[in-house]
Order: structure tokens, then sequence, then C-alpha cells
């Protein structure tokens, strides 16, 4: 059975953001974006569902999402603590982009610390290559240098820094710190506890 990633959530704008996320860290995995439940569970396929749920969805459906608890996580806005009390891993939707990537990735790594055979073998294919300079100044992006201060670490001068940055989101094709964080992490770039 294949895995899939369903997004059940009213605010569409947060669901299209959430999708955008989930399609750069798991790659090659179907994700499925539904207002409701019960717009998923009349298109259900054959497939085992990872859920992203708002905290409206799961306290309109508990009994659903509590059998399947291990493979929901609950989308709240600010302080998730009620329901990690109940067992739910919860991601903060009024964080910082970086902290939400940051977020998923570790309860992807937690789930899942040998990764999905199917998923690195289509990002191989799709693989960008940065030169050497490139990765280190996108470690120090990531990891929330600012210009000056990887010009100083790297002991480049600032234009250099620039040119870097600017070929590194053209390759990429992303000016998103969350995306080019998914990139850098996913390529062994830096790892998640630097971030």
């Amino acid at each position: 059975m294949r895995p899939q990633l369903v997004i059940i959530m009213e605010n569409t704008l947060s669901s299209m953001a959430l999708r955008t996320l989930l399609m750069d860290i798991a790659n090659g995995v179907e994700i499925v974006v539904c207002r409701t439940l019960d717009d998923y569970t009349a298109s259900a396929g054959d497939c085992v569902p990872h859920f992203f749920v708002s905290s409206i969805m799961l306290l309109r459906h508990p009994d659903f999402f509590r059998s399947v608890m291990r493979r929901t996580i609950v989308i709240t806005d600010g302080d998730g603590s009620t329901f990690q009390q109940m067992g739910f891993r919860t991601l903060d939707a009024t964080s910082r982009e970086q902290d939400v990537v940051r977020s998923i990735l570790q309860m992807h790594h937690m789930g899942h610390p040998t990764g999905h055979e199917h998923a690195s073998a289509v990002k191989e294919s799709n693989r960008v290559e940065l030169s050497q300079r490139e990765r280190e100044v996108l470690r120090l992006m990531v990891k929330g240098f600012i210009n000056k201060e990887i010009a100083d670490e790297l002991h480049i001068s600032l234009s250099t820094v620039i040119f870097h940055r600017n070929n590194i989101c053209d390759k990429l094709d992303t000016r998103s710190i969350g995306r080019l964080t998914i990139y850098a992490v996913l390529n062994n770039i830096v790892s998640i506890s630097e971030i």
C-alpha cells in the first residue's frame, strides 16, 4: 500500500500553503486536499493516509482521528498543548515558515528515519547541483545568517555572497527560506538540529 498525505482543513489558503511545503518534503507522495472528512472518505482509495487536520476538524470527528492518532498531525493556531496532552502531534500554523518546515521535517524523520525508497528515487532524478561554495552559503542562509555574517564566516566579499544567493535561488527556483531549508535538509547540507 502506498503512502498518502491528506490535508483536511476548511481554510483553502492554509491548505495550499501546507501542500506546497509537503510537496517539497515528501517528493513523489500523493497529497490530497479536502475541506471536510466526508470529502476525504468519499474518495479514499487503497493507501495508507497520514492526516494533517485543523483543530476544528479534530473536534468535529474525535473518534475517527483518535483511531488514526499515530498518523495524524493537528494544525493549531498557537499553543497546541491541549491536543498534545490527548496524544496528538501538533503543528503551529502561526509559526515562522522556517519553524513550520523544521517541525514537519522532524516529524517526518521520527516516523521514517531511513526515508522512503520511492521518494528518494524521485528526488535523485530531479536533483539540482549546487557548487561547493553555494552549498556553504546555503548552509549559513538556512541557519539564519545574514549576508554580512556569511561574508565574514566564509571570508568572501558581500557582493560575492549576494551573487551566490542569487544563483542558489535561481537554480532551486525559489526565494522562500522554507523551501531552501527543505532542500538543504533533504540534501544533507544541514541537519535538522542545526536549523
